[in-house]
């Protein structure tokens, strides 16, 4: 448990405002995911108690113990990959949001479950804007090409879009591939007819290039919560 997560919080936060001040935006738009994967409850409710309220888990079975041991007002982003046979365990779950889907493949699936379970799933789409071949999601190319089978999916509220950079030894070598994702929902939202008002990019090291890039969800852990320890 960090005594620190409080400062580390304020610190953050006044750093999205200064992006956004950069970038001539309002950071009432601008979205602090606190990523939580392997910090205890106890950092998450050090993190609460500061003001937090919108968390982000990678592993679902992770955030199922979590979860039910947080306050009601907590909302929950899965950000991390999906497997298809877990997809109805995830919706029942009632994440606010599923960041990380990679593949029409999965959307297809998700939107199937949604339906059986008679809701509508929030879902952002994953883009591989670097073409790196270790990374899930959508190509550019792939996503262009079957987004009208996206389009056509019921039960699926497509939010926007989300990408993880290729590693870089600065936050500045990001914003290519932040400007990329932005210019690609731009071209999206013109094909119609979903107005994809968010954009998942930009975590600890690179979220205020982000930012003025076009961020609407920034996904912060280590800057909050310290060194991850995977042991």
């Amino acid at each position: 448990m960090s005594q620190y997560i409080p400062q580390q919080l304020d610190e953050i936060r006044a750093g999205v405002i200064a992006a956004a001040a950069r970038s001539h935006r309002d950071p009432a738009g601008i979205n602090l995911l606190a990523v939580s994967k392997t910090f205890p409850v106890e950092d998450l409710m050090q993190a609460y108690d500061a003001g937090q309220r919108v968390f982000g888990e990678n592993r679902l079975q992770e955030a199922m113990e979590k979860i039910p041991q947080m306050p009601q007002d907590c909302r929950w982003h899965l950000i991390g990959p999906l497997q298809r046979n877990k997809v109805r365990k995830a919706l029942q779950q009632g994440f606010a949001l599923i960041e990380a889907v990679p593949s029409l493949r999965l959307s297809e699936a998700i939107s199937r479950i949604a339906c059986e379970e008679g809701i509508i799933a929030s879902i952002l789409l994953e883009v591989n804007v670097d073409a790196e071949e270790s990374k899930h999601g959508f190509s550019v190319d792939d996503l262009r090409a079957q987004w009208d089978e996206l389009m056509a999916l019921p039960s699926l509220d497509i939010q926007g879009l989300m990408c993880i950079p290729a590693f870089a030894a600065s936050a500045q070598e990001a914003r290519p591939a932040f400007a990329s994702l932005r210019a690609l929902a731009e071209e999206l939202r013109e094909r119609g007819p979903l107005p994809l008002p968010l954009l998942s990019m930009g975590m600890s090291h690179d979220f205020g290039i982000a930012i003025e890039e076009g961020s609407t969800n920034v996904r912060v852990g280590s800057a909050i919560f310290g060194k991850r320890d995977y042991s």
